[in-house]
């Protein structure tokens, strides 16, 4: 395994010594020295995952798409230690962790965090790609499927939004954007199936337009009117997922581009001098949250590589927004001022007063995003 700290005093160095941001212009996204670059700080972050215990079972979104992402990374930067690593982490769930897989396509009126469980299907999938494995396919597919397939037990609430052609799952929360986009778009990629695809879209256009404000950012809920920053960042990740999928002729590409580089255009005017964004993304006067900041310069740096933005407006703050990212990466791979999972709240101060946490795979995962998708741009 790569040693995880072979860079760590020059790193620091480099993050102390580092030029105010407005004296940064010779730094950009394909020439970041070697010590700031994706491939040594999505080392750090991949080792860091494979020294923490498997959380409670079973298995909850934020980790698996920590785990994901690590694998993403690792097959990106041709790591095959970390590959092999990653892999034996997951082939128990088929013997003696079965108890680890969450349940599929379930329904209790007392309990809608399914989209939480059901966005486990995206592990087995990414797996899938990179070892071609049948039984992976077949245990992430069973997820996909179960989103358009009624559960025992359904209401017709969920029979309507079902025969709308939405999944029986929705709820328009926010986060919903990515856990379900997610889902999908990787069965399209290991199927080739476009019914995947096409129905995440047509998901997407139905939450923003019931959800997108008119200035691109959204609300944590409509009875929770407040930018909150990671929130914002799981449907900004999760367009980003669509536009990366989605074929050039899809009805639903448009508007979800619109809606993409309106939403980039805002978070634009309310980065900070700092070159992050706040815990509610309007207030000044807020803490800086790393979780949603990473998940913003992740849509933004892929929407460079693919040429959704132009370039010359978006890479000064891409890399600002790496570099300050990097500073809150601590000696031990672990990102610093990420917000607990948070519930909606209508009370703005709520917001102001959520704790703090260092190493949450809320932090972890977005970072992983940012390392994949500066990799993805130097090797366009």
């Amino acid at each position: 395994m790569i040693p995880p700290y072979r860079h760590m005093t020059v790193l620091l160095v480099a993050i102390l010594l580092a030029p105010p941001t407005g004296a940064r212009e010779e730094i950009r996204l394909e020439s970041l020295p070697e010590e700031c670059g994706p491939v040594e700080i999505g080392n750090r972050l991949v080792y860091r995952f494979l020294r923490t215990e498997r959380m409670k079972l079973p298995y909850r979104y934020a980790e698996v798409c920590t785990w994901s992402g690590a694998l993403k990374f690792a097959h990106a930067s041709g790591n095959q230690d970390f590959l092999a690593k990653l892999e034996e982490r997951f082939v128990p769930v088929f013997s003696t962790d079965k108890d680890a897989i969450p349940p599929i396509g379930f329904y209790r009126d007392d309990f809608k965090h399914y989209v939480d469980f059901n966005v486990f299907g995206v592990l087995p999938l990414t797996l899938y790609q990179i070892t071609r494995n049948d039984n992976y396919k077949a245990l992430g597919l069973s997820y996909a499927d179960a989103q358009w397939t009624l559960p025992e037990g359904a209401t017709p609430g969920h029979k309507a939004y079902l025969e709308q052609g939405l999944t029986w799952q929705t709820r328009f929360w926010i986060d919903d954007m990515y856990m379900i986009t997610a889902l999908q778009s990787e069965a399209y990629r290991a199927t080739g199936d476009r019914k995947y695809v096409e129905r995440a879209a047509k998901e997407m256009i139905a939450y923003l337009d019931a959800l997108q404000r008119p200035d691109g950012l959204f609300y944590h809920a409509p009875d929770a009117p407040f930018y909150w920053a990671r929130g914002n960042g799981w449907v900004a990740v999760g367009m980003t997922e669509l536009l990366r999928n989605l074929p050039a002729d899809s009805p639903c590409r448009p508007r979800i581009l619109a809606s993409y580089t309106k939403m980039m255009e805002c978070l634009k005017k309310y980065q900070r001098t700092d070159g992050l964004w706040g815990q509610l993304i309007d207030k000044a006067d807020i803490w800086v949250e790393t979780s949603g900041s990473a998940m913003f310069v992740h849509a933004m740096i892929t929407g460079i590589t693919h040429g959704w933005l132009d370039k010359s407006r978006y890479e000064d703050g891409a890399v600002e927004g790496w570099m300050a990212l990097i500073k809150h990466l601590d000696a031990e791979g672990n990102m610093t001022e990420v917000c607990v999972g948070t519930g909606k709240r209508n009370d703005e101060q709520f917001y102001y007063d959520r704790p703090r946490k260092t190493g949450d795979y809320h932090g972890q995962v977005p970072m992983l995003w940012c390392a994949c998708a500066l990799l993805e741009y130097v090797n366009r």
